[in-house]
């Protein structure tokens, strides 16, 4: 199991999704994704990926998690493993464009 760390950005993404309440749909399926992220980053249906034109603040490598799949302005969630074992940094939960 991982344990989920947001930075200051995604904490902002999160929050919004929180408090709009037109977001409901999709804060659950952000809720899921973290949930698969702590469990299994692998997990099938994250389709997680890496997302090679970002790096993480010491040149980690950071991934792409789908929330949302087959929607307009589909959900994902940003990722990088660390800075400590068994920790995963969340930088962005925001609408694919």
């Amino acid at each position: 199991m991982f344990e989920i760390l947001l930075t200051e950005r995604a904490r902002k993404h999160w929050d919004r999704l929180k408090v709009d309440a037109g977001l409901e749909k999709r804060l659950r399926a952000v809720r899921k994704t973290l949930r698969f992220l702590s469990e299994n980053p692998r997990h099938p249906s994250l389709r997680t990926h890496e997302f090679t034109s970002l790096k993480g603040p010491r040149g980690e490598k950071v991934f792409e998690a789908y929330a949302e799949q087959s929607t307009p302005a589909v959900y994902r969630v940003f990722w990088y493993y660390g800075p400590e074992e068994n920790l995963i940094t969340v930088i962005a939960i925001t609408p694919h464009p």
